[in-house]
């Protein structure tokens, strides 16, 4: 197990800009759907919200030298719509562009890599009070953002991400009320998604007509979905979860369409009228790579109370995070194996893999986050068995950087290379941000 990654692997760590940043209502930024939400009684854990989360926008500087440290190659981070434009459009607030030309300038003068996504799930308010994601227009207004963005960033970014997860924002924010902006409405999600995609190819054609230098592609978080069992029901179940979370997004991307299976199976939802003639050629208009952040494996039972949706579970006695999230490296490789085999040959990049812990700081001032360099270590093998399969997969993403606002869950569950202490905004690199160091600088060769 002494094999290095291929020449060049991209090697960094994740976080998005409502998780990090705090500075929620300075320098004319203006409100998104997570401070709303983050504001409603019961909606986050503890009351928590992202106003200040890790005050990178104040500390911006160490956290550069930080990642320095940690001799990564790269850093993904998300910019604030918000941030850019307070309304979602209109005038642009010059503040919020220069906190990100300080950002991306920070990075290159320290020889690390910019990959910017573009949507991490900070809606503008002002444009949810008009439908959000659920009408149309949503998907233009991204789109001139995505442009102004790149007019300012576009001659020293090399890797744009266009949206982020659109399956957590359409069901988990339109359907099931656990995001923002916390709505109980299947046919408003449905729009979601197509909306969302769209907004990605509009804002890829954009960037691209603007002369865009680096690559671009959507995140998508892919998901293992296998049966609990071979009875015919299971079987169904995992097929239509497997429609629901990676085809209804897959399809359209790559083969201009989406899942006649699954259209069927929301008849009684949504006619679809809001997919227009033209939109799936923008959708499905060729990217230059594929983002895949991976949380794990799904395992489908019939549900006899919901016969048509079926059940998530995870396997009997499996390990799992500190949010209860089953720990599944090989679900990872079949995700990756099946981009490959089904719809795929491009780059991939795999970002956002890393694992909730409870984790403390000892009377030596260490953590020493053991489980998280086992997960990190079991995961990577996956990555390397599906580029000795044939799977180019180009570099990987630690998430995350620091312990962050983790949305729904608050303060609580911690993810990051990087221990913060919420009060004092103190650092404290763990043991797994030292391990990780020195997977970089081997090339993963001292896996």
């Amino acid at each position: 197990m002494n094999k290095q990654f291929p020449p060049g692997f991209l090697w960094g760590a994740a976080s998005a800009a409502y998780q990090v940043e705090g500075a929620a209502a300075e320098d004319g930024r203006g409100a998104s759907v997570w401070d709303v939400f983050a504001r409603l009684p019961g909606k986050v854990a503890n009351g928590e919200t992202g106003e200040t989360a890790c005050d990178q926008y104040h500390r911006l500087e160490a956290d550069l030298d930080l990642i320095a440290s940690l001799n990564l190659k790269a850093y993904r981070f998300s910019v604030s719509w918000p941030r850019v434009f307070p309304t979602g459009r209109g005038a642009v607030n010059s503040a919020g562009l220069d906190y990100y030309e300080r950002l991306v300038d920070g990075l290159l003068s320290r020889g690390i890599a910019a990959m910017v996504t573009l949507y991490h799930w900070d809606l503008p308010q002002a444009l949810q009070e008009e439908g959000g994601w659920a009408q149309r227009d949503v998907a233009f207004h991204f789109a001139d953002y995505a442009g102004v963005v790149h007019q300012v960033l576009g001659d020293r970014v090399s890797h744009w991400v266009t949206v982020n997860e659109p399956w957590c924002v359409a069901f988990l924010g339109y359907r099931d009320g656990l995001h923002a902006p916390g709505l109980s409405n299947e046919k408003a999600a449905l729009a979601a998604v197509h909306h969302q995609l769209l907004a990605h190819g509009l804002a890829m054609q954009r960037l691209r007509a603007d002369g865009l230098r680096g690559v671009i592609g959507p995140a998508l978080n892919l998901v293992s979905e296998v049966p609990a069992s071979e009875a015919p029901a299971d079987i169904a179940a995992a097929k239509r979860l497997d429609g629901i979370e990676n085809r209804l997004f897959l399809d359209p991307l790559f083969r201009g369409q989406y899942p006649g299976d699954i259209i069927d199976f929301y008849r009684s939802v949504s006619d679809f009228a809001f997919v227009r003639d033209g939109d799936l050629a923008v959708i499905s208009e060729k990217i230059d790579y594929l983002v895949d952040n991976f949380n794990g494996r799904h395992i489908a039972r019939a549900d006899p109370d919901d016969p048509q949706r079926g059940a998530l579970f995870t396997y009997p006695g499996q390990k799992r995070t500190a949010v209860g999230i089953g720990i599944n490296p090989e679900g990872l490789l079949d995700v990756l194996l099946r981009v490959n085999a089904e719809y795929t040959r491009l780059p991939i990049y795999v970002t956002e893999t890393g694992i909730a812990l409870d984790d403390m700081v000892d009377s030596t001032g260490t953590i020493r986050d053991r489980d998280r360099i086992d997960f990190y270590v079991d995961h990577l093998r996956a990555v390397r068995e599906a580029i000795s399969q044939g799977v180019d997969i180009r570099g990987f993403f630690a998430w995350s950087l620091l312990d962050s606002f983790e949305w729904a869950m608050g303060y609580s569950p911690r993810y990051g290379l990087v221990y913060v202490d919420f009060k004092t905004q103190m650092r404290i690199p763990k043991a797994s941000a030292l391990w990780y160091r020195q997977i970089v600088e081997h090339n993963g060769g001292s896996l």
